[in-house]
């Protein structure tokens, strides 16, 4: 027999299946239906567009619940939605007092963010929401108690725009995944988090890491690859007009997060890269191009505000910057252009963005700590700066390429001093390095820096407002420490070496070299700001100079010098505040020139005048602007190559008018280069000639002493030439009286005066004095050649004394021409003209009774040839007896008289009338200029005579000019004068 169930039994079973099949009834069937029914209705109540959901399913034993197809949004334009959501509620809820879900999964999410013009975004938009009164917040209220095993996001979909800047932003993630496991409300419970989000712009983002709610904490990793800066960029053009062509960017860091009690975020293993990037003003012109940018072994701590960048690594930068004719750089103008775009927005949409306009006034009221940014170690690379100053005429370029810049422990709040070292080309060839030390509060810095062939050209445009000049070339190299003590006031010291090689420059008006040089080299440079500059050694390479003086006596250098308006100067001079420091201390220590160079042209004259100066070495001492000690000077040099020049002595370069001994020396130059200043001022051409020049100048307290020698060898003249500015002067004259037997010509010129006169001028008094001792030696020229014998006396030797119908010399008359015949030869340029001279006063009578006495030899020997007596060989030496003398008088008397004797004289007596007979034939011939003149050219013969014979002098340097009748001095003497000329 079979046992039986108990009906109670079966029943309690029976009614248990019906509830289960109920239960079932309501769980699969009749909730589902319901709660798809509420929500949708709920969604048709508060939604503003479409919105439903397509099917709920719920399983009431594992208690799983799956939304199907939430849609929100016009067909075609959906804005919030999903393919499925799941979850997964876990019965331990009920006794663990927290809801627990084990999974919650949903399934392509698609969001869209769009904000629009006006700043609404549309989420926003999406609902009607009742108000509800607001609730105090309850500062002991727990949170409520919630676990979830497991969130999973899987092919999510995200589309952001932003219509609100100039340019809309529009981004679009269509891969994005998230998990999210162990999440929970309950203290120190953590979540592990996974989220990968992939678009087809790229900017793949991978979050991984931990997250607590309660607190709300969390630590993980984030990174961020190939980002694309355009995705963002017009909120930055917005800001700041910049347009981005190119930039992608990369990031990953580690980070902890905590909110507990204050915001607390560390990032740490930071590590940014941007590659590559470029952006260009809004005309179109580039601003900047980079090929990469890393910086990584960074962290980030917002609780010490602090950043510190363990490695900054950066290539191939270009970038371009321009100071404009007004003096702003073009990067300053392009940002002030832009303010009025955010500003007139603000203020056309204030009540959309209360935040934004509030945050300006409050945030600058809290200083706050400032944040401190730490860099370890940072090289850029192969940078390259294209510089342009438009505010030059004509514009100013220069590229600093490559530039390699190194800065290590960078601290912005200055804990310690950082390391800096530059490496850059500048311009073609040129190269500048600078290393060293710089610290910021207070600023100071210990810099090593070196030049190598930075082209001076680019200093023209700044000098042609000044100087119509040319910088045909110039390379300045330099080996510097720079040493910044500090900035307010202004404590520097520069020291080290510098050098300028292949100075040229131009004289832009002749196109003619101006100065130029091999290479100045500065040794020893020490230069303290405000207080001093020292040189120990300037050495100057084959310098050279060209110096001109115009037509009109102006000079090149007043020609190239451009005048510069008053006005400005006036208002310079009194904008500066009147300085109590003292000026600055120069000391050098010497100057060195070698193989330096030189011309000299004079325009003034003609013809014009051109000579140059070669091979000038030597040296100048110790010049000191603070010590009264003058500087000692030696230099050597040609004149036209073959000319030695020296110039010796000691200048104060600083107080000359003070001390100043310098003696220059020219030896053998050319006369005929002196040409044009022979042609103006004595009216000559110079045909041949050398000139040695002794210069010799002291200053003692503005006293000059100048001793001038002047010796010129050789020197002939040669035609005239009309000048308007010749002196009417004696020249070959003198030229010929102050030339020695060797040619030469030695003059001194002293010159003294007082130089604080302003009315003293040294060179009119050499010139006077020359003129003078000219006209001094052409006035007196045989006391000026008499000193030459006489032991510095001035003895008289132009004229020779005759007894009254005589000439014959006396002793002293001898011994004079002796002198005249010595002094002769020491100037060979000279001829002596003799002008023989007769005085009818003196001499006549005397020549009458000669005349006679040969009249009576001369008819005496005709009387005894006819008587046929032995005669001498000559009337002259024969002896008349007196008593022959009255019979011959009477034909004497009628045969040169032409006449006869008076009739009243037959009664005389025989001698009184012979004695008048005689009277008369005196007073004839007294008055012959023929026996005047005879006896004028006899003493000239005479004094030739002895000057040949006793004083040996060339008969050819003797000349006779014609007899002159003068007069007898008050004793009866007759002087006969002698002139000296140049051959």
């Amino acid at each position: 027999m079979k046992p039986h169930m108990p009906k109670g039994l079966i029943r309690a079973i029976g009614a248990l299946l019906t509830a289960l099949a109920l239960y079932s009834l309501l769980g699969f069937l009749i909730l589902p239906g319901i709660a798809l029914r509420v929500a949708n209705q709920q969604l048709a109540n508060y939604a503003t567009v479409p919105a439903h959901i397509q099917r709920i399913e719920l399983n009431p034993f594992s208690l799983e619940v799956t939304l199907w197809g939430l849609v929100i949004g016009e067909p075609g334009k959906e804005q919030v939605g999903f393919e499925r959501l799941y979850a997964n509620l876990q019965l331990d809820s009920l006794w663990t007092k927290a809801l627990h879900l084990s999974d919650i999964e949903l399934d392509k999410p698609k969001t869209e963010i769009l904000f629009a013009k006006d700043g609404k975004l549309n989420l926003l938009g999406l609902f009607k929401l009742p108000a509800s009164e607001p609730t105090p917040a309850d500062p002991n209220a727990k949170p409520f108690p919630l676990r979830i095993d497991r969130i999973k996001l899987a092919g999510g979909n995200v589309h952001f725009e932003d219509a609100r800047p100039s340019e809309p932003i529009e981004f679009l993630y269509d891969k994005l995944d998230f998990e999210l496991n162990n999440l929970s409300t309950l203290p120190e419970d953590n979540a592990d988090m996974t989220l990968v989000a992939i678009g087809p712009a790229g900017g793949q983002i991978d979050w991984k890491g931990n997250f607590s709610l309660i607190p709300i904490a969390s630590e993980g990793t984030l990174k961020v690859t190939d980002g694309q800066m355009k995705a963002f960029w017009p909120y930055v053009r917005d800001a700041v007009p910049l347009v981005l062509e190119n930039g992608v960017v990369s990031l990953s860091t580690d980070y902890k997060l905590n909110l507990s009690k204050e915001t607390e975020l560390l990032l740490s293993n930071v590590a940014v890269s941007v590659a590559p990037f470029a952006i260009k003003a809004p005309d179109g012109r580039p601003l900047a191009k980079l090929d990469r940018l890393d910086v990584s072994e960074t962290t980030v701590d917002l609780a010490k505000q602090q950043v510190v960048v363990g490695k900054i690594r950066s290539q191939k930068l270009e970038t371009w910057a321009a100071l404009e004719a007004d003096g702003q750089l073009d990067w300053q103008k392009l940002f002030a252009s832009q303010p009025s775009k955010p500003a007139a927005k603000a203020a056309a949409e204030p009540k959309s963005t209360p935040a934004a306009a509030d945050s300006p006034k409050t945030e600058p009221a809290a200083p706050g700590k400032p944040w401190q940014v730490l860099l370890k170690d940072v090289q850029l690379r192969d940078y390259k700066v294209h510089l342009a100053d438009r505010s030059a005429k004509p514009e100013v370029t220069l590229d600093v390429t490559p530039l390699n810049v190194d800065l290590q422990n960078f601290d912005s709040l200055n804990g310690s001093p950082f390391n800096v070292k530059l490496d850059a080309g500048l311009g073609k060839q040129g190269k500048i390095n600078a290393d060293g030390v710089v610290n910021l509060a207070p600023v100071t810095a210990q810099l090593n820096v070196k030049t190598q062939d930075i082209d001076l050209r680019v200093a023209q445009s700044y000098i042609n407002p000044f100087i119509r000049l040319e910088l045909r070339s110039g390379m300045l190299g330099s080996d510097l420490k720079v040493n910044l003590k500090s900035t307010e006031p202004l404590a520097l010291s520069v020291t080290g070496r510098a050098q300028v090689d292949q100075l040229h420059t131009l004289d832009t008006l002749k196109t003619r070299d101006f100065l130029k040089w091999q290479q100045v080299v500065v040794e020893g440079l020490n230069y303290q700001h405000g207080d001093s500059l020292s040189i120990d050694r300037i050495n100057l390479f084959q310098p050279y100079a060209r110096f001109m003086i115009n037509d009109d006596r102006t000079t090149n250098i007043d020609d190239l010098l451009i005048p510069q308006p008053a006005d400005s100067g006036a208002k310079t001079a009194a904008a500066k505040p009147a300085s109590n420091s003292k000026p600055l201390g120069i000391h050098i220590g010497g100057i060195v020139i070698n193989d330096g160079s030189a011309n000299f042209a004079d325009f003034s004259l003609t013809p014009n005048f051109a000579t140059a100066i070669q091979q000038l070495n030597g040296q100048i001492g110790t010049i000191d602007s603070r010590q009264a000690k003058p500087a000692s000077v030696d230099v050597k040099g040609k004149v036209d190559r073959y000319a030695p020049v020296t110039i010796k002595g000691a200048v104060n370069p600083f107080d000359p008018m003070a001390s100043l001994d310098i003696a220059t020396s020219f030896k053998r130059v050319e006369l005929t280069t002196l040409t044009p200043y022979s042609g103006k001022f004595a009216g000559y051409r110079i045909r041949k000639g050398r000139l040695n020049l002794d210069l010799h100048y002291l200053i003692t307290k503005g006293q000059l002493k100048a001793e001038n020698k002047v010796v010129v060898e050789q020197l002939q003249l040669g035609e005239k030439v009309d000048s308007p500015d010749a002196v009417s002067l004696p020249l070959k004259l003198a030229i010929a009286l102050l030339k020695d037997v060797d040619g030469k010509i030695s003059i001194e010129l002293p010159v003294t005066g007082d130089l604080n006169n302003p009315q003293f001028s040294v060179m009119p008094i050499v010139w006077q004095t020359l003129r003078n001792l000219i006209v001094k030696a052409a006035a007196a020229p045989f006391k000026l050649i008499g000193g030459l014998v006489s032991g510095g006396g001035s003895e008289d030797l132009g004229t020779v004394s005759f007894a009254p119908g005589s000439s014959e010399l006396n002793k002293d008359a001898e011994a004079a021409l002796v002198k005249l015949s010595q002094a002769l030869k020491e100037r060979p340029a000279l001829r002596l003209e003799i002008e023989g001279t007769a005085a009818q006063s003196s001499d006549g009578p005397l020549l009458a009774e000669q005349r006679l006495e040969r009249e009576y030899q001369y008819n005496y020997y005709k009387m005894l040839q006819r008587r046929g007596d032995k005669v001498p060989a000559q009337a002259s030496l024969i002896q008349v007896p007196d008593n022959e003398k009255g019979p011959l008088l009477e034909g004497i008397y009628r045969t040169r008289l032409k006449t006869q004797p008076p009739a009243e004289w037959k009664d005389l007596g025989k001698e009184e009338r012979t004695a008048k007979m005689r009277a008369d034939v005196i007073k004839f011939w007294s008055s012959s200029d023929v026996l005047l003149r005879q006896l004028g050219q006899d003493r000239a013969s005479s004094i030739k005579d002895y000057l040949v014979d006793k004083g040996q002098l060339a008969d050819d340097r003797v000349y006779f000019i014609d007899a002159n009748l003068g007069e007898a001095e008050s004793d009866g003497r007759v002087v006969t004068q002698m002139h000296l000329d140049a051959e």
